[in-house]
């Protein structure tokens, strides 16, 4: 798993471009997620996106996915679930202190994001976790929050 998310941080400019591809079409769709029900799709989606970002990322399904903005490093696979940077515990080599097999997380994603077009999202402060959205989709929500938007592209 851990040299999956490796592979992730590696090819983080192609999953950038994967992702910012179809984004467009999956905020589109949002009426018939609506028409449908979204405490309905919540469950498929939850299982589709649970099991896709795990392999890939590492998932911890926070609810609130910043990939885009880490360089494809999930900041909740650091022991310390710290979501804007790095601990004061990064040992020299880049390692982290409590796991110091596993390369830091911001570090990876330092890494992930200097290959990818939009870099200066890894800048964008994260918001602290809302616990109550975990488990649950961020693409659903993502959809939702980008369709609703005064400035939403998907409805013109």
């Amino acid at each position: 798993m851990y040299r999956i998310r490796q592979w992730s941080v590696t090819h983080s400019r192609k999953l950038e471009a994967f992702y910012y591809f179809f984004e467009p079409f999956f905020i589109r769709l949002y009426p018939l997620w609506r028409a449908i029900g979204t405490q309905r799709v919540e469950k498929p989606f939850r299982i589709l996106e649970r099991t896709a970002k795990n392999l890939i990322f590492g998932c911890q399904m926070c609810g609130q996915c910043t990939l885009s903005n880490t360089g494809m490093s999930c900041p909740m696979n650091c022991p310390k679930s710290i979501r804007n940077g790095p601990c004061g515990g990064v040992r020299l080599d880049g390692n982290c202190e409590i796991k110091p097999e596993m390369r830091c997380v911001w570090v990876e994603a330092w890494r992930g994001s200097k290959q990818m077009k939009r870099f200066e999202n890894i800048r964008q402060i994260q918001q602290p976790v809302n616990f109550s959205y975990r488990g649950s989709s961020s693409w659903l929500r993502v959809a939702e929050k980008e369709y609703t938007s005064p400035d939403s592209e998907a409805r013109k």
